[in-house]
């Protein structure tokens, strides 16, 4: 008999920790280990966490989120992303337990015009978006019972996000300039995150895209940022991504179809505007209530 329904590494995480209170606002019990719990890059010490909360399911959103810093850091990146996760899915393997793997639209390289299909082969231009693919392929490998669940652009009330990062800027009086021509779905973890659960525990195996509805660039995703929490940035202009260079190239088109969400019978994902008016009310960024 399980011990706890559903276990969550990565649990203190900006995802991770939506994630754990989404599970417990369902009545789901819940378990989430973290940096100070043990090491995913050990095998050793994922199997023995498993095997001491024995769930039914395994969401693991640990992962080496740096993107332009994981061009430097690769072995790190490769270690967290790819090794851990192959120990997470092995120990799932172990137990005969479901393992849910959170991966990104990266591991696309953005070229294609349309929206990118689950069954897309994946071409990462990344040192990031690599190691995030061989976890793929690691949990695909070593756990029959997986779900890969891919997102983009994730923002949450928790950690670093671009929303918090443009509305501090703005408010410093910073002039922005955000590039244009880079399109995809800003996904709020709180919806992800109830994606995330119903994927934990439901039956179907392999790759699922999760993410808001709509689309937009990073700069449209910054006007109505900025419009719609009430704040008159002293300039904010669109660039080109070749005019705001960094160290990992990012996918042009990180647009993705949940098809296969819908397919599972899974509700889909709010519209990105309207899961951006519940972040900046629960963050309280709305003009004159901004911590």
């Amino acid at each position: 008999m399980s011990k706890v329904d559903i276990v969550v590494f990565g649990a203190a995480g900006m995802l991770g920790s939506d994630i754990m209170e989404e599970l417990r606002a369902r009545g789901i019990s819940a378990q989430g280990f973290d940096l100070a719990d043990g090491d995913i890059t050990d095998a050793a010490s994922c199997e023995a966490l498993v095997a001491r909360t024995q769930p039914r399911a395994v969401i693991n959103c640990a992962a080496f989120t740096d993107v332009n810093g994981a061009e430097s850091h690769r072995e790190e990146a490769l270690r967290i992303n790819a090794t851990g996760a192959g120990n997470i899915a092995r120990a799932c393997a172990a137990h005969q337990v479901r393992c849910v793997f959170v991966s990104t639209d990266y591991v696309f390289d953005g070229t294609k015009d349309s929206p990118y299909l689950e069954s897309d082969e994946p071409n990462p231009i990344s040192a990031y978006g690599y190691s995030k693919w061989l976890g793929e392929r690691e949990t695909a490998a070593a756990a029959p019972n997986h779900a890969i669940v891919r997102t983009s652009w994730l923002y949450g009330v928790r950690g670093r996000s671009f929303p918090a990062t443009i509305l501090a800027a703005a408010r410093a009086g910073k002039p922005l300039r955000v590039v244009n021509d880079q399109t995809g779905a800003p996904t709020y973890t709180r919806d992800l995150a109830r994606a995330l659960a119903e994927v934990a525990l439901m039956s179907g195996t392999g790759i699922f895209h999760a993410t808001n509805g709509g689309a937009c660039t990073w700069y449209e995703f910054a006007c109505e940022i900025l419009r719609r929490a009430g704040v008159t940035p002293v300039a904010l202009e669109p660039c080109r991504t070749a005019e705001y260079p960094t160290p990992a190239r990012r996918p042009a088109n990180s647009r993705l179809a949940n098809v296969r969400l819908a397919a599972a019978g899974v509700p889909p994902l709010p519209p990105w505007p309207d899961a951006l008016d519940r972040y900046l009310a629960e963050a309280g960024q709305l003009a004159g209530r901004q911590h």
